[in-house]
């Protein structure tokens, strides 16, 4: 009888690790010669087979203890922007070089502060029209908040139908920038699936925010105030502005008010608003043909590491107090005619991604060309603010994480206009002896954080630190014991 219970347990350790469909199994990578730590999987789920529609998913198996380890889907923001954004440059298994291989792909390698150290993580391309997703349908590239959160809960089923293995593992939704509706709604269609009696049932334990888009009024006035506390405008600008506008920075209330503003504007209007501590890389082809590029600012970019993972160009990276507001949201190609994402160079995505042996390779549609970021959709905001989802998910207990670094200011103050009791005071947290950033939790299992120095993208700017409080976050304890206990963290640490 022994013999047999082993040979059990063996058998379904086999099956785990097998995964659900072999058509599904990625076996190897153009640009990579190295073995995987762990499966990887990827390919559609589809929605509808008579209109066609098609989510693109890729599926990284944990490197820990796959059958213990949270299962967490990624999802960028934009609206229109690929989750193989947060995969090739954050916190996907590997790390992309632009030196290229023979065969003109850049080289790949393993990445050492993958979050597939310590979870299961599905990087999702929606709504459709985003990355790899398509349908054949182009009518269902009108979509909005409501019909993206519809479609990605359906999605959520038929992949745990796929890989019913995962049902029993802790389930987290996480995503970044207009993600920062993307996760509360979803957030909220898992739950009312959960009240309704869905199949599957899902295994949901929280969300993680990270600097994310959340409600006009609170996110249009964050960033003057911001812009002041570092530095980055005068205190008399400042205050000059703060009384024109009445403190409404968002809603221009009159001529002297926009006047002000526009002054504002000027002054950052060469910074790079991903990372204002950062300075903005300029290509080798800039330097040499924009004339009015003063010389100066030509050798900003110039650095000692070996490689940046995403080159930052010269230029804005987002027009200033263009928070969200209801209705069409336009994509970056929309806001600039056709062009890309500014301050960024997405060399090494896009041609790794548009090439056919690894579109073969990840199962993906031969014909799509892939964008960072798509003008393919028309997309509506139309669920208003987030801070009723928040409200909502928090009073029923499911832990939220909220991770910042620019700006800060906003999301600070609807954290708090919440209402809930703080439990754990406004404090520091540690990594390797240095001051990370910093941390408040309150009651209802919220937990505000910021990354010190960070940009926009916590885990491309911060890998190790994103790395460490993720993990943290999984473990369910206090931030206040454990944010200074690094025996916790994959890989060496010093505390």
């Amino acid at each position: 009888m022994e013999t047999v219970l082993i040979f059990i347990v063996l058998l379904g350790l086999l099956t785990f690790v097998n995964g659900a469909s072999k058509g599904a199994l990625i076996t190897k990578l153009p640009g990579f010669n190295g073995s995987f730590p762990s499966k990887h999987y990827s390919g559609y789920v589809t929605l509808d087979e008579t209109s066609g529609k098609n989510l693109f998913y890729y599926f990284v198996v944990s490197e820990r203890k796959p059958s213990e380890d949270p299962v967490v889907l990624w999802i960028n923001g934009g609206p229109g922007c690929s989750s193989f954004d947060g995969f090739v440059y954050e916190h996907g298994p590997f790390n992309f070089q632009a030196a290229k291989t023979h065969g003109g792909l850049p080289q790949l390698q393993l990445n050492p502060y993958s979050w597939s150290k310590v979870s299961n993580i599905i990087y999702l391309d929606a709504p459709y029209g985003v990355g790899m997703s398509y349908s054949n349908n182009k009518s269902d590239y009108i979509t909005g908040d409501t019909k993206t959160a519809i479609d990605s809960h359906a999605f959520l089923l038929k992949w745990f139908e796929l890989y019913p293995e995962f049902l029993m593992n802790p389930f987290y939704i996480s995503g970044e920038s207009y993600a920062g509706v993307y996760v509360p709604t979803l957030a909220f269609q898992v739950v009312k699936g959960l009240d309704a009696g869905a199949k599957p049932v899902l295994n949901f334990k929280g969300y993680m925010v990270g600097n994310g888009v959340t409600d006009e009024v609170f996110d249009g006035n964050a960033l003057v105030p911001f812009a002041h506390g570092m530095a980055l405008i005068s205190g008399s600008l400042f205050e000059d502005v703060t009384a024109a506008c009445n403190g409404s920075f968002w809603n221009s209330a009159n001529d002297k008010c926009s006047e002000l503003l526009e002054k504002v504007d000027g002054d950052v209007a060469d910074l790079n608003i991903y990372d204002i501590l950062e300075p903005c890389f300029h290509s080798k082809e800039a330097k040499e043909t924009d004339t009015r590029i003063p010389s100066s600012f030509k050798n900003l970019g110039e650095t000692e590491r070996p490689l940046a993972v995403r080159k930052r160009m010269f230029g804005r990276a987002w027009p200033f107090r263009a928070q969200v507001r209801e209705g069409l949201v336009p994509t970056w190609p929309q806001i600039l005619h056709g062009g890309g994402v500014p301050c960024t160079d997405d060399e090494v995505a896009t041609s790794w991604l548009n090439n056919k042996a690894v579109k073969k390779a990840i199962h993906a549609k031969e014909n799509i060309i892939w964008e960072l970021c798509t003008g393919n959709i028309e997309y509506y905001h139309d669920l208003g603010s987030m801070i009723p989802y928040h409200k909502n998910l928090t009073a029923r207990g499911y832990p939220v994480i909220m991770t910042l670094c620019v700006p800060y200011t906003g999301s600070e103050a609807w954290t708090r206009s919440l209402g809930y009791k703080i439990v754990d005071e406004w404090r520091p947290w540690y990594f390797n002896d240095q001051v990370a950033g910093y941390t408040q939790g309150y009651a209802h299992n919220l937990t505000f954080l910021t990354v010190k120095g960070s940009g926009h993208t916590v885990p491309e700017y911060k890998p190790k630190e994103a790395l460490a409080f993720f993990t943290r976050w999984f473990r369910g304890k206090n931030l206040r014991e454990e944010l200074r206990d690094c025996s916790w963290v994959y890989g060496p640490c010093r505390c």
